[in-house]
């Protein structure tokens, strides 16, 4: 049988009891994965075993693609009507509110973000993601469409069946409500695949689902490694669609998996290497401020920071102080501490990984100007990094690291800002920072980026769409647009009196 998971937080900003299975989860039921082998899941603050997960295999998958293709000819899909799915969603929405806490401990416990980021904006976002959904489950229509009076044309919008999502472990419940949402929403039944390193939470929702009382079969979890799991679910012929979330390497390889199975329906949110232009005009308080949260917020293991800094050459030493100031007030510490607003890396492979960059910037010449050091000893803590006297094509300047890692670069004139931010092969984020809005329209018109903000960063919202450019992915999260992706559109033709004779 699966083992429970238990843990007692006594911190200074949270405490509570949690406790809940950590099988796999397939047709409304936890049990062990077919191998009968576990996942080590680790505390990042501390580098300690907290829990073990069942193990899902192929097997697995195939076990969970005919639950839900069950469910999806019986229980789900057309059998189930929108306003049906909206009150279910909606009973969902309202018990992640009633554990708010608690969720939003788990996954500072499981990821390392900070207790107040968690339950502030990844909990509450999460909730109001599956809410805004909900609202759509009636209303996913088509049209009647006009041709002759001998003829009726209207076409319908039709969920696409058994779907797979594959998900990052940055934001591990905020991203599973961006896919189940959409999906269930237009009556998709649903196999999903946690990132291994950060299980927990998705493990939770299983029990809030059975007990909102969607029917078995409708969302499946089944927690495992990219290799095994996420490849079955790539090349499953009884999935049709994919929806992944992580890094641009594995989603080529996705889609590679989808064209030469099925040929799925795919939806690819992958890296970016988001630029940041600050006019010379801009307020610079508001500016560092943001500039800030943009590059170092979740410890930097967020898709869209803003880690290429452009300053304009007038105010580029005014900037970097002020900036610098912002750097060092930024309190790296224990994710549940009351004054800790970055905490630790996700895991030691991440770790390792950002400081074989922040090597590899030393390397090639550029200038550490703040940071780049481990803090502590246990963990996986470091110091926000701020690189100057870079050039373009060095790693750190055109690479994602995801993590605490910025570079700030000058430049002269808004053309040169430009063209440097789109010297890029991903395209996913851009921030401008002036106050002269005829520049900042121009501006983001010009960036070729699939989410630009002006005078703040990292600023999402549920009904606006999300996704990038170039290789930062293909289709879009959120917003009524991630609802076209979860359908197939059927067109119906009725004679109404059209002669044919043979």
């Amino acid at each position: 049988m699966p083992s429970t998971f238990s843990y007692e937080f006594k911190t200074p900003t949270y405490s509570g009891k949690t406790s809940f299975n950590t099988g796999i989860y397939i047709n409304g039921e936890f049990r062990d994965g077919s191998d009968s082998t576990t996942i080590d899941v680790f505390n990042p603050a501390t580098g300690q075993v907290i829990a073990k997960i069942s193990e899902g295999t192929p097997k697995d998958i195939d076990l969970a693609v005919e639950a839900a293709q069950k469910a999806f000819e019986s229980s789900w899909g057309l059998k189930c009507p929108g306003a049906q799915r909206s009150i279910l969603m909606n009973k969902l929405a309202n018990l992640m509110e009633k554990h708010l806490d608690e969720l939003a401990a788990i996954e500072a416990l499981d990821g390392g973000k900070t207790f107040f980021w968690s339950k502030n904006v990844d909990i509450v976002a999460a909730i109001d993601c599956i809410r805004y959904y909900a609202g759509w489950a009636d209303k996913v229509t088509g049209q009647v469409l006009e041709t002759t009076e001998a003829k009726l044309t209207y076409t319908r919008h039709e969920p696409i069946g058994v779907v797979g999502h594959i998900i990052a472990w940055n934001f591990p419940l905020l991203l599973m409500c961006w896919k189940l949402g959409p999906a269930l929403a237009t009556g998709n039944t649903v196999i999903l695949k946690p990132s291994e390193m950060t299980p927990l939470t998705a493990l939770r929702m299983c029990e809030l689902i059975a007990e909102a009382g969607f029917p078995p079969g409708v969302v499946n979890v089944v927690p495992g490694y990219g290799n095994t799991v996420g490849d079955a679910i790539t090349h499953h012929h009884g999935i049709e669609k994919v929806s992944f979330t992580g890094s641009t390497l594995v989603g080529r390889k996705i889609m590679e998996a989808a064209a030469k199975s099925n040929l799925k329906n795919i939806t690819l949110e992958l890296g970016g290497k988001s630029p940041n232009i600050i006019f010379d005009d801009a307020d610079l308080e508001k500016a560092a401020n943001w500039a800030a949260f943009g590059v170092f917020w979740n410890q930097g293991q967020v898709c869209s920071a803003a880690t290429r800094l452009y300053v304009q050459a007038g105010i580029y030493d005014k900037f970097l102080e002020k900036f610098t100031e912002k750097l060092k007030a930024i309190n790296v510490g224990d994710p549940f501490g009351e004054t800790s607003w970055h905490g630790p890396q996700v895991s030691q492979t991440q770790y390792d990984r950002i400081m074989n960059y922040i090597q590899a910037g030393k390397d090639e010449g550029a200038k550490v100007h703040i940071g780049g050091e481990r803090i502590g000893t246990e963990g996986y803590f470091m110091q926000p990094t701020l690189f100057t006297d870079t050039k373009p094509d060095m790693k750190i300047v055109k690479e994602e690291i995801f993590g605490p890692v910025g570079v700030l670069i000058k430049f002269e004139d808004e053309e040169d800002a430009i063209r440097q931010a789109n010297d890029s092969t991903y395209g996913l984020a851009a921030a401008v920072f002036t106050e002269n809005i005829n520049r900042a329209i121009e501006t983001v018109h010009k960036l070729k980026a699939g989410t630009t903000w002006v005078n703040c960063t990292n600023s999402l919202h549920n009904n606006v769409p999300f996704g990038g450019f170039k290789q930062s992915g293909i289709g879009r999260e959120l917003g009524e647009y991630a609802l076209h992706h979860y359908t197939n559109v059927k067109a119906v033709h009725v004679n109404l009196g059209i002669p044919m004779n043979i």
